[in-house]
């Protein structure tokens, strides 16, 4: 498995997404953020999860910089929120 936080550390996105992403992260809840990001049961592992956010983060800000009609802020900030709580939970797991 790639080290998902390593991939998550070199992520580079404009600051006001960055801000607004820690702002929620205090508020995020794994199931509820993971049905509506994925569409599905979240997987077991924050791994998986992460891997999974990561591409669809890559997606959106692909989007973004692309200045497609179909980003949305709103969307991007909420995965952004997403990694980071997982990644929280990844951390907390490998070193209780």
């Amino acid at each position: 498995m790639k080290d998902v936080l390593a991939t998550i550390h070199a992520v580079r996105r404009p600051g006001l997404l960055i801000r607004a992403a820690r702002i929620g992260a205090a508020q995020y809840r794994r199931t509820n953020h993971l049905i509506r990001l994925i569409g599905a049961m979240p997987p077991a592992s924050s791994g998986a999860a992460l891997d999974q956010l990561i591409e669809l983060e890559a997606e959106i800000d692909s989007q973004r910089k692309n200045e497609q009609a179909e980003y949305s802020p709103a969307r991007h900030v909420e995965i952004l929120i997403a990694m980071m709580g997982e990644a929280r939970l990844f951390r907390e797991a490998r070193h209780p």
